[in-house]
């Protein structure tokens, strides 16, 4: 454990950035599973979509707050949409 004072806020500031990371990050990737699996199991084409877009605005809020990079976000969503055209 850290002893001087800066090195305090440091850990501090650390450990309060990793907590919002990583809560961004798990959103993220629970909207890319649902994409993936109403892609995979979806009857219509609207409800596939649907989860897609989602998906997309939680990879791009992710990468904006600096959670992923932001090519990781695009590049996911471009599989994402590769998947859904080859799909429908």
């Amino acid at each position: 454990m850290a002893n001087h004072k800066s090195a305090l806020k440091r850990s501090r500031q650390s450990n309060k950035r990793n907590a919002r990371n990583t809560l961004i990050k798990s959103a993220a990737k629970t909207e890319v599973k649902k994409a993936v699996k109403a892609i995979a199991e979806a009857a219509n084409k609207e409800a596939a979509l649907q989860a897609l877009v989602t998906a997309e605005r939680a990879l791009k809020k992710a990468a904006s707050k600096g959670a992923i990079p932001k090519k990781r976000a695009s590049r996911k969503t471009a599989r994402l949409a590769q998947m859904a055209q080859a799909r429908f």
